[in-house]
């Protein structure tokens, strides 16, 4: 017969109990209320009380409260503000350790051509870091003109069978590793046309990131510092302004290189943050990926919270009213 538990058609043996439907749930010995046909049915009934066609079971429990604090980028929600790369592990098992302790949902890869310096056999990165756990994000890392980064997103999708998210740097020269806004440009316009989600990494320009948001790209992502350098956030005040401008997603990229750099990032209001050589470098980057993911937290939340007004002079935190001397 037909019961109706939280809101979905069951089907269930005559003469069943709402204990039954319990266990079947794997919610025995769980702590649960029972709603039946919107009367409460106290614990203590739960195995004597048989249900009846067509009743109505309402079975809940506590979660925890509060808002739900996701971002979207490209139709897809993400839980985690936190995006990491897979470059300078010192081995896939530190790469997959490190991941898993930043709790990020978006993992950058690059793109090269099989066995260079790879012995047969040898695992593939993506058999450590498995597409149905996080989102793989194909990059262009190394590609200095439009038209390398355009073939290489390209292989990118095809690796993946099909997937569209990816992320854009053309890099102007091997010193700085500076984007060639320019070839940028030409590139994002290229894979937008070509179906492609393109997230981009840029200078720290709101006047570039405006236009790569024009031309149709579902995230910017300005520079903190150059590539690598683990500088910190330079020009806090460019990445603010692009960020109250921004109708799509911001991410600093490149440059953080300890958490409160991150935690800075996202007390601008950034929507989230990759980084890579900040944790791998790192002396230990299992418990530096998990020092991250706390910066993201902690700056989010005072993001949201609204910092106290900055004041020249000082202000007493306890009152002077009714002093005794």
């Amino acid at each position: 017969m037909i019961v109706y538990v939280n809101g979905e058609t069951r089907e269930i043996a005559e003469n069943s109990h709402v204990a039954d439907v319990i266990a079947d749930m794997g919610l025995t010995g769980k702590r649960i209320a029972v709603e039946l046909n919107k009367e409460i049915l106290p614990f203590d009934q739960h195995g004597a009380q048989v249900l009846q066609a067509d009743d109505r079971l309402e079975i809940v429990h506590a979660i925890g409260g509060g808002q739900d604090d996701s971002f979207v980028i490209a139709g897809k929600a993400y839980h985690s503000r936190l995006l990491v790369g897979t470059g300078k592990y010192k081995d896939l098992e530190e790469t997959r350790l490190a991941i898993e302790a930043s709790g990020a949902e978006i993992v950058t890869v690059a793109i090269r051509r099989t066995n260079i310096g790879q012995n047969p056999g040898e695992p593939n990165l993506l058999d450590v870091i498995s597409p149905d756990k996080y989102t793989i994000l194909p990059n262009t890392a190394g590609c200095y003109t439009a038209e390398d980064a355009v073939r290489t997103c390209r292989l990118g999708r095809e690796l993946l069978g099909g997937h569209k998210l990816v992320k854009l740097e053309v890099l102007a020269d091997q010193k700085t590793l500076f984007p060639d806004v320019a070839e940028t440009y030409i590139a994002a316009e290229l894979l937008v046309k070509d179906g492609f989600d393109v997230m981009v990494y840029t200078n720290d320009d709101p006047i570039a990131a405006k236009r790569l948001e024009e031309i149709g790209c579902v995230a910017v992502m300005p520079l903190a510092a150059p590539i690598g350098s683990g500088l910190g956030i330079r020009n806090p005040y460019n990445i603010l302004t692009i960020v109250e401008n921004a109708n799509v997603p911001i991410l600093v990229d490149a440059g953080v290189g300890t958490a409160s750099d991150a935690a800075i990032a996202m007390e601008l209001g950034c929507d989230g943050v990759l980084m890579n050589t900040a944790i791998a470098a790192a002396k230990n980057p299992v418990l530096m990926a998990s020092a991250m993911r706390k910066g993201i937290e902690a700056g989010r939340e005072a993001f949201l919270a609204g910092r106290m007004p900055r004041k020249r002079f000082a202000s007493a935190s306890s009152p002077i009213d009714g002093l005794f001397f």
